[in-house]
């Protein structure tokens, strides 16, 4: 399970990099969770969260981002803007795979809000 996590997180930031976006930094961990993939999206700093599902008997890759998981990752972001010398524009996006990771990537941007 972690191989296809780890395989995941790669293939989403080398298809957000595609898009013209640039890491900054992977699997960024505070005492409150980890964020998979911090990227810079020109003048916004980009929190991301890679999911992906094997099969969608208990909802697909998006409904797994739940209220509780979103909440860990905005005190994650905190903790991870607290160290910066001024605040930038931030957003949340998700990156969704299916079962394979192969097949194409679903970019939510803007998947929820502070």
């Amino acid at each position: 399970m972690k191989n296809r996590g780890a395989l995941a997180e790669q293939k989403a930031a080398q298809y957000l990099q595609e898009q013209g976006l640039k890491l900054i930094e992977q699997n960024y961990r505070s005492r409150f969770g980890e964020i998979d993939l911090i990227m810079q999206d020109g003048d916004t700093l980009v929190f991301v969260e890679v999911r992906q599902r094997r099969n969608a008997d208990f909802g697909d890759a998006a409904s797994s981002i739940d209220l509780h998981k979103q909440q860990r990752i905005i005190l994650t972001s905190q903790h991870y803007l607290s160290g910066m010398a001024h605040m930038p524009a931030c957003r949340f996006d998700a990156l969704l795979f299916g079962g394979n990771p192969d097949e194409s990537a679903q970019w939510l941007k803007n998947a929820f809000e502070a």
